[in-house]
């Protein structure tokens, strides 16, 4: 009987910490107080620089690291400042001079330039997404949304809009497609679905292997979830299935990352338009303060965010990780930790840092053959003389499309009897890479001037950051700025790979430039108001992104995003966990590209080193919260 009761009382004991645990966050470092009221703006760029350029020295290495961190874009300092909640001393090396990676910004001539984040969603309050970046930040990072109509799309000659909103989105979709009703519903449907299921791919990644196997060959996975299947199919495939009108096959597909609509992967195409529907945000002060405001935290555990400290190898013994080689002055310095966090994607982390046996395993090398090197991009910064308020430019974003049929224009037709160069179409190289470098190499186009096809790009994206942040004009007085991008392959430019920046000749300073300067004729044909106005422009091509960002081929969004990459085989094996014991990937690669995907990779990485699922701390305070936001409204 005694022992009857003290089992009784133990397990009320457990009922009575889990309650207190789920609800009121007892042994979790995600809490509500976490969330400090937001500080003045720093504006000081002294001030800036001591978080974000702490330059590497031996000195500032921390004692006892419990783990060290390679590359400080948002993957990096997600999974790092996860780890330092957690009470982890963590040390980030990144290469460049400044950390954020995609998400710092560079001043020239008084203007202010964004490298990488264009806009986010999901950051209404009380969202996943916010409740995440709060909790990283001690609620510090503020954020600005965009008006309603956050995105324009030009397809030929006609104009389409997209609107922010539950109800908004799908009736303005209806009335801009008349007759095409139900497939805008259903549509919608799936967005739904998907959004819904898609944390079923997370768990698929935090599951141990050999379960997440057995669940695939016995087919009881896809039975789980249609999510599984719908990652696996083509994008065209699915809405081919609900509309035959290509204008809104078109505005189904419109957010571009590099792959056809043939190829890619219907998943990430309804996560992206999903991430939207509730509105898109910007940070307010520019993309760099979500490292300004990571920094802090991890600095608070005892780590450090250093820069300037390119690490060359990761060190291994017995086949564990012991820590990295940074390069410093043209010798090794070697930093010792019993956890190695790779930010720097998955093929540099197997090709480039660890040694050629590790790689070769059969394990790896099947991982790898699986993968493909993602899209290059082309970027121009464009400085203009005004305020944004003077010269009327919105938040709104402007893609431009040539015609509706993306794949027509965006599938690489390979031509046999080309030079056998173009064999890098076996490695899937991908959407409007492959249709730009086929530009070249299709035989109506083999007598063109490099000028004439700079003018027939098929895409071009249109951004004004400034626009989208209210303290940019406070910040950057009488001036205003202005984002392009278009996709271009990496062997345009290839030849210039390695060399440094401004020292690549002026061949290369003229092509790049003419490219820019035909991009900026077309923005203008859309904003007049700013013809005479621009006082600046500098181009960015893919070897300017391997060189700062250490992006394999200039590939902004990690490994391809097609449908190879979403098999649920390979889902599965890219996690966080890596054949070699005490590594572990982070960022895009470990769950999929842009600024919120790098974050859940970062979570996904700190859950699997600290051994706990990370996303129930998290779900139970978002729970908590929005019952707060519920009372506080009523």
């Amino acid at each position: 009987m005694l022992l009857w009761i003290l089992l009784a009382l133990f397990l009320s004991i457990m009922l009575f910490y889990c309650y207190l645990r789920l609800y009121y966050g007892w042994g979790s470092f995600f809490k509500e107080e976490n969330i400090q009221p937001p500080r003045p703006l720093v504006t000081d760029k002294r001030t800036r620089d001591k978080v974000l350029k702490q330059g590497f020295a031996q000195d500032k290495i921390p004692p006892n690291l419990d783990a060290l961190v390679i590359g400080s874009g948002v993957g990096g300092l997600s999974a790092a400042a996860a780890l330092a909640k957690a009470g982890k001393r963590v040390l980030v090396l990144e290469q460049h001079d400044q950390a954020g990676g995609s998400c710092h910004t560079f001043q020239e001539h008084g203007y202010e330039f964004d490298v990488g984040l264009h806009y986010v969603g999901q950051m209404h309050e009380g969202g996943m997404l916010r409740v995440i970046m709060d909790q990283l930040t001690d609620g510090q990072l503020q954020w600005n949304r965009l008006g309603d109509q956050y995105d324009s799309v030009i397809i030929g000659h006609k104009l389409y809009r997209l609107y922010a909103g539950k109800h908004e989105f799908p009736n303005t979709l209806k009335k801009q497609f008349p007759g095409e009703e139900e497939a805008i519903d259903k549509f919608v449907t799936l967005l739904k679905k998907v959004a819904r299921q898609v944390p079923l791919l997370a768990i698929l990644k935090m599951i141990p292997q050999y379960l997440a196997l057995c669940l695939l060959k016995s087919g009881l996975l896809h039975r789980l979830s249609p999510v599984f299947h719908l990652a696996e199919s083509s994008h065209q495939d699915v809405v081919e299935g609900l509309t035959s009108n290509k204008d809104l096959q078109t505005m189904f597909s419109y957010l571009f990352y590099g792959v056809p609509p043939n190829d890619s992967s219907f998943m990430i195409n309804a996560l992206l338009l999903h991430h939207y529907k509730r509105g898109a945000w910007y940070p307010r002060g520019g993309s760099s303060e979500i490292a300004f405001h990571m920094i802090p935290v991890i600095e608070r555990a005892g780590g450090k965010v250093l820069v300037k400290a390119p690490v060359t190898r990761i060190l291994l013994n017995n086949g564990r990780v012991t820590g990295v080689a940074v390069e410093r002055k043209g010798r090794e310095i070697c930093i010792h930790a019993p956890v190695v966090v790779s930010d720097a994607g998955i093929f540099n982390t197997y090709e480039q840092l660890l040694p050629p046996v590790v790689k070769n395993t059969p394990e790896v090398e099947s991982l790898l053959s699986s993968l493909q090197y993602g899209m290059g991009c082309f970027l121009v910064f464009v400085g203009i003389c005004g305020t944004s308020d003077e010269l009327g430019l919105k938040s709104t974003n402007l893609w431009i499309y040539t015609e509706s049929d993306l794949n027509s224009f965006l599938h690489f037709n390979i031509l046999e009897k080309q030079d056998k160069y173009i064999h890098s179409h076996s490695k899937g190289c991908g959407g409007m890479l492959d249709y730009l470098f086929f530009l070249f190499r299709m035989e109506k186009f083999q007598s063109l001037e490099w000028e004439q096809a700079c003018k027939q790009l098929p895409l071009m994206f249109i951004t004004f950051p400034s626009a989208k942040d209210p303290t940019y004009s406070q910040r950057h007085p009488g001036h205003s700025c202005m984002t392009l991008l278009t996709m271009a392959p990496y062997d345009w430019f290839c030849q210039w790979s390695g060399q440094k920046p401004r020292n690549r000749g002026e061949e290369y300073h003229t092509m790049k430039m003419k490219l820019a300067e035909h991009m900026a004729e077309r923005a203008i044909k859309e904003f007049p108001q700013l013809q005479g106005k621009i006082e600046y422009m500098e181009a960015a091509t893919p070897v300017s992104n391997e060189f700062y960002l250490r992006a394999p081929k200039g590939s902004m969004y990690g490994a391809e995003q097609n449908c190879s990459r979403y098999q649920c085989d390979i889902i599965s094996r890219m996690r966080s966990q890596t054949a070699v014991s005490g590594l572990y990937l982070t960022g895009q690669d470990v769950f999929s590209s842009g600024v919120a995907g790098a974050v859940h990779g970062g979570l996904l990485c700190a859950s699997a080193v600290l051994n706990k699922i990370l996303y129930i701390d998290l779900l139970m305070l978002k729970r908590r919260l929005k019952k707060r936001i519920k009372q506080r409204r009523s």
